[in-house]
């Protein structure tokens, strides 16, 4: 069923569970997503990065994400990721997204407050949820995303920043990476312990591919709610293709695509159940 990012939200919290934010452009990965959540009954979100729009029309995207969760047994929720455009955010609230993010981590502390409290008044206006950022992920191994600098979140600044904005969810950058490490991950725990006791709003956290199992698992204990994953699903879907080509070079591609997608969706299962946090 299509429901929205913050009632699948308030379940994590209720649940003190992670929902997975699987980051999607094309058919296979949001049908992997959905039978992944379906296999699991638990909810997920189907997330779409800005940058894709030129590979995936993102009024496309909604319309099939939206048939295909009106179908589901489980609750899915439309989430648009990393928007720098407000004209993009436009375009995703009329399209039906559920939830918007809007990203000035970039920006000084004083612009992103204004540039997302501008998100926040239009989206609000049409009944749509806020995700905002401050601090800047780096950017690690096979990932598609742009160049963070590395910039933790100030717990002081987060308070002041969902104060002044409205938001309703926050990332914060806790020392996770955009893609898989290149070396030994460095997850501020304590930061994120300390982040949550200011402010009240479910936190989320971007970068959870090849993040160790036990610190995901503490994160979600501090007060984590979204976790978004990307690359892994990319590189196991990669994987699979490579595999099905090697045993035939001129393999049709809906063999090929198939195959891709089960592969995610074994992934993807594992993904959920460690984000159940249940021990």
């Amino acid at each position: 069923m299509f429901t929205t990012t913050k009632e699948v939200l308030t379940y994590a919290e209720q649940t003190n569970s992670a929902i997975a934010a699987f980051n999607c452009y094309n058919a296979e990965t949001i049908q992997a997503a959905i039978t992944a959540a379906e296999s699991k009954q638990q909810p997920v979100i189907i997330a779409y990065g800005e940058r894709y729009q030129d590979y995936m029309n993102l009024e496309a995207f909604a319309a099939f994400t939206k048939v295909l969760a009106e179908q589901a047994t489980v609750k899915v929720a439309l989430h648009l990721d990393h928007s720098y455009q407000f004209e993009t955010i436009k375009r995703a609230v009329k399209a039906g997204f559920t939830s918007v993010m809007y990203d000035g981590s970039t920006h000084s502390l004083e612009d992103n407050i204004k540039h997302t409290k501008e998100v926040v008044n239009f989206a609000h206006e049409h009944g749509v949820f806020v995700e905002a950022e401050i601090g800047s992920m780096e950017r690690g191994a096979f990932s598609d995303e742009e160049e963070g600098d590395g910039r933790l979140t100030d717990p002081d600044e987060a308070v002041q920043f969902v104060k002044d904005t409205g938001v309703d969810f926050l990332a914060a950058s806790i020392g996770t990476v955009h893609g898989m490490y290149d070396g030994e991950p460095n997850i501020r725990l304590d930061l994120l312990e300390e982040i949550k006791s200011k402010i009240e709003i479910p936190l989320v956290l971007h970068g959870g591919s090849g993040t160790p199992e036990q610190q995901v698992l503490k994160a979600i204990d501090h007060g984590i709610r979204k976790i978004n994953v990307n690359t892994e699903i990319s590189l196991t879907a990669v994987e699979s293709m490579s595999n099905t080509l090697e045993k035939n070079a001129k393999t049709h591609l809906s063999v090929v695509m198939e195959d891709a997608q089960k592969a995610m969706v074994a992934h993807m299962e594992k993904v959920i159940d460690v984000y159940l946090n249940q021990k």
